[in-house]
C-alpha cells in the first residue's frame, strides 16, 4: 500500500507577520492589502457598523457589496472594535500586544481621546511598528487637513499635468482631470506598506518605530521627473508634458503606446515602420536632433499607425524590441492570455458567498507563488471563527 504524500504549501514571504489595521481610507486599507498578499496575518479593527469602505462605490449588482472593499479586504480578518468603549480599548490593547505592525489612519483630532498617539502606542508597545497614514501626514501645517482623492491628486501635482499627450491634442479645452479610481490612495498605500516593512526589518536592533506617511508626498514622488525639471528651471504643463516623440497613437482598431529612449529602440522602431526613407536621414541619427524634431517624427508614426491593427503592431514591436503596448478594455485584461498564464486573477468569495475574479497582487515572487482564492471577511468574522 502506498501512503498519500501531502506536499506542503510554500511559505509566503510575510508568513508569521501579524498586522493590525484600523482604516477608513483606501491608502491605509491598501497597505494592509499588499502585506496580506505577501502572507501577513492582517486583522481589520472595525466599528460595530463596519468600516465606511464597506459601502464605498462601485457596488456589485445583486448583492450590493462594495467592489472596492472586496479588493481591499480580501485575505484579511475582521474584528469588531468600538474604540470609544472600554471593551473596544481592551480589544485594541490585546490585538496590538500580539502584533508586529499597526496601520492607522485615525484623524489627528481623535487620536488623543482614543489613546492612539505615537507616544501612547510607543510606551505600551515598544517593539511595535506604528504606521500613520494620513492625507497630508501627521506633522506640518496641513496635518489636520482632510483630503479626498481628487484633492490629493492635485495637491501631489499630477492634476496640473493632466490631460497630456494625445488626450490634450484630442481635447485641448478640457479642464484638469482626476485619474479614474484611487490613484493617490494606492500610491499612499504602497508607500505605507514599504515603510512598514523597512521599519519592521530592523526591529531587533532599533526597536519599534513610528512611521509618518503622507499620501500627498507619495503622489508627489510619481512626478519625480517634473520636479527634477522644475529644479532645472523648466516648468512642465499638460500641454508640454510628453516625450519628444512616441506616446499614444490611434491605430485602425484601438490605441497603442510606444516609447523609444535608446538608440537600439529607435533602430527597432524604424524597422517596425518598414525602414522608410525619411528615417534614414543623416540628421536623425543624433538623439538630441530627433528630440528637436519630435513633432515631425510623430506625424510619420501617426500616419503609419492609422493603417495597421493594434494586435499586429504590438506583436511585431515585441519581436523587434520596440517598447509598445495595447490599450485594452477591463474585460480584455481579466481574460487576457498573458494575465491567465501568470495567474494574476483568482476566484474570490465575498461575504455574501458570491464568487468574483479579483487581482491576486500587482506583483509576483519568482520562487514563491502567491495564493489566490482568498475570502473577503464578513464583519466580525473572527468572533465566528472562535466559536
Amino acid at each position: 500500500m502506498t501512503a498519500n504524500v501531502v506536499t506542503p504549501l510554500p511559505q509566503l514571504p510575510l508568513s508569521g507577520c501579524r498586522i493590525v489595521e484600523r482604516s477608513r481610507t483606501v491608502a491605509a486599507a491598501y497597505a494592509g492589502r499588499m502585506l496580506a498578499a505577501m502572507g501577513a496575518d492582517v486583522v481589520m479593527l472595525e466599528p460595530s457598523a463596519g468600516t465606511s469602505l464597506r459601502k464605498a462605490a462601485p457596488l456589485l449588482d445583486g448583492t450590493g457589496e462594495s467592489a472596492l472593499f472586496a479588493y481591499l479586504a480580501v485575505g484579511k480578518s475582521s474584528q469588531m472594535c468600538d474604540m470609544e468603549t472600554p471593551s473596544g480599548q481592551a480589544t485594541l490593547a490585546h490585538a496590538l500586544e500580539h502584533a508586529d505592525i499597526f496601520i492607522d489612519d485615525t484623524p489627528l483630532c481623535e487620536r488623543g481621546s482614543l489613546h492612539l498617539t505615537p507616544e501612547a502606542i510607543a510606551t505600551r508597545f515598544p517593539k511595535l511598528v506604528h504606521v500613520s497614514v494620513l492625507p497630508f501626514g501627521a506633522s506640518g501645517p496641513k496635518a489636520h487637513w482632510d483630503g479626498e482623492e481628487i484633492n490629493l491628486l492635485h495637491a501631489g501635482g499630477e492634476g496640473f499635468l493632466l490631460p497630456n499627450g494625445l488626450s490634450n491634442e484630442l481635447y485641448p479645452d478640457r479642464p484638469p482631470l482626476k485619474i479614474y479610481g484611487h490613484f493617490a490612495g494606492y500610491q499612499g498605500g504602497c508607500a505605507a506598506a514599504l515603510s512598514a516593512l523597512s521599519a519592521w526589518w530592523v526591529v531587533d536592533t532599533a526597536g519599534g518605530q513610528y512611521v509618518d506617511v503622507s499620501v500627498q508626498d507619495a503622489v508627489l514622488s510619481v512626478g519625480a521627473f517634473a520636479l527634477q525639471r522644475l529644479g532645472d528651471g523648466s516648468l512642465e504643463h499638460r500641454e508640454t508634458r510628453r516625450f519628444r516623440y512616441g506616446g499614444v497613437f490611434a491605430a485602425k482598431d484601438g490605441y497603442v503606446e510606444l516609447l523609444t529612449l535608446e538608440d537600439r529602440q529607435w533602430s527597432a522602431l524604424v524597422a517596425l515602420l518598414g525602414s522608410p526613407s525619411w528615417a534614414s536621414e543623416e540628421g536623425l541619427r543624433d538623439p538630441l536632433n530627433r528630440s528637436r524634431r519630435g513633432d515631425e517624427i510623430n506625424a510619420h508614426i501617426r500616419a503609419w499607425m492609422a493603417q495597421h491593427s493594434v494586435d499586429d503592431i504590438v506583436l511585431r514591436a515585441q519581436e523587434l524590441g520596440v517598447p509598445a503596448g495595447k490599450y485594452r478594455t477591463p474585460a480584455e485584461v481579466v481574460h487576457g492570455e498573458h494575465e491567465r498564464a501568470r495567474g494574476l486573477f483568482a476566484s474570490t468569495q465575498l461575504a455574501s458567498g458570491m464568487h468574483v475574479e479579483a487581482l491576486v497582487a500587482p506583483f509576483q515572487f519568482r520562487c514563491t507563488p502567491l495564493r489566490g482564492g482568498e475570502r473577503v471577511p464578513a464583519l466580525g468574522d473572527m468572533a465566528r471563527k472562535a466559536q
